[in-house]
């Protein structure tokens, strides 16, 4: 018989807060964390909105040296592992380091590394390009980042699903300790692409959303919506086995239960029309986690404001659930924080968490006129509600599917 998981540490970087408890208290206030671009100018640009991190400083956790090793990506998972991690308790000097794991992905690295030192190369010549540029610009290098900061030697993992990592790496990471691989796992995601070859890339897929108004430019379900907002970010969570949570009197937040993952095996870009590949992952994840289609009180969906992903995924909920879809409430944390890409489970997946712990989902901030498309419970503010189970959804370019249930939990 496979272990229980639960989750007892938070940690988040994001648009909207620089902690966990400054993120929620702003998605209980509705606030957007979308603005103007400041990292460069936007003026050729079509996109010039961005849901940017704020008043960051990594030099609180790590050294001048160290923070200058690390690019952006790096250095908001390191802050949101610490976070995580002292808000655990664990105790590393009482800990086997090698049953202590890291499972935190990036959709991208740095982009900015890159285009930094091409500029050099093309400049300058090769000899004049960072001696650090690969490590530091390799999506893998905030996991192995963590790792080094914090002592940990067990498991190491970066899975790299696009906008699906954060969900795979936490799944991975619960699946880890399922089987006994690790005791605890530091999971999530982490991202920093907000650059100029990023919104430049973006752009040419027609992804981003070009409007210049801030409160309609992220509008998950909402008839209007035209692409989605570039953010960035962490979000990580400390999954433990259940007994070795309660053997060191840890605080559990919730019980990470279900975990799917499946492939559309169709387009690079595009969701599958009738939403059947992430409609199969929410069925294993309810599998998984011993639940039917009613016992799920609210979905975060993965909701980018996109026509096609806002509408294919409700395809996908509905072909799941069946009835039970219209039972449940809906609402994406992207209306808040625009997209995060690879950090997006991650912070998804702790808000999922908090609805859990608070008893409160949050409103589809911005949506104004609901797309009968998307006809779910999708309400457009907060609701003091009971959550017992809490589902996360997470799609990425690929086609990568990945789905999370957590439960309130019980003995």
């Amino acid at each position: 018989m496979s272990r229980r998981v639960v989750v007892t540490g938070l940690g988040a970087i994001t648009p909207i807060g620089n902690s966990v408890d400054e993120f929620w208290k702003s998605v209980k206030e509705g606030k957007v964390g979308i603005g103007p671009i400041t990292k460069f100018d936007t003026s050729d640009y079509k996109a010039h909105l961005a849901a940017e991190i704020k008043d960051f400083e990594i030099t609180t956790i790590v050294d001048k040296k160290t923070a200058r090793r690390m690019e952006d990506f790096s250095q908001y998972a390191v802050a949101a592992a610490k976070e995580a991690l002292d808000d655990s308790g664990l105790d590393m000097t009482k800990e086997d380091p090698f049953m202590v794991g890291v499972s935190v992905g990036c959709g991208i690295g740095s982009l900015q590394c890159v285009q930094r030192n091409y500029t050099k190369l093309l400049e300058k010549g090769p000899n004049r390009v960072q001696p650090l540029l690969i490590p530091m610009l390799i999506s893998n290098i905030a996991a192995g980042n963590i790792s080094i900061q914090f002592g940990l030697k067990g498991k190491n993992i970066d899975i790299v699903t696009a906008c699906a990592s954060g969900n795979h790496n936490i799944g991975e990471g619960f699946r880890s300790i399922q089987y006994g691989e690790a005791d605890v796992m530091l999971a999530g995601g982490t991202e920093g692409a907000i650059t100029e070859i990023g919104l430049a890339g973006f752009t040419g897929l027609n992804a981003l959303n070009p409007t210049e108004d801030p409160a309609r430019a992220s509008i998950p379900f909402d008839v209007d919506r035209g692409g989605f907002v570039m953010g960035e970010g962490s979000g990580i969570l400390v999954l433990e086995e259940l007994e070795h949570a309660k053997a060191r009197g840890a605080h559990i937040y919730a019980e990470i239960v279900g975990y799917g993952a499946t492939s559309d095996a169709h387009h690079l870009t595009a969701p599958i029309e009738d939403g059947s590949g992430d409609a199969k992952a929410i069925e294993f994840a309810m599998k998984d986690a011993g639940i039917q289609p009613e016992d799920i009180d609210y979905i975060n969906a993965h909701g980018t404001s996109t026509h096609m992903n806002d509408a294919f995924e409700t395809m996908a909920i509905k072909r799941a659930l069946g009835d039970a879809a219209y039972h449940c409430k809906v609402s994406s944390t992207k209306s808040m924080v625009g997209h995060l890409l690879g950090a997006a489970g991650g912070v998804e997946a702790i808000a999922s968490v908090k609805s859990i712990e608070d008893g409160y989902v949050h409103g589809n901030i911005g949506l104004v006129n609901q797309d009968p498309e998307c006809d779910l419970d999708c309400p457009k503010e907060g609701i003091e509600m009971d959550v017992n189970v809490a589902l996360s959804n997470s799609l990425g370019f690929g086609g990568h599917n990945a789905v999370l249930i957590f439960k309130k939990y019980a003995e």
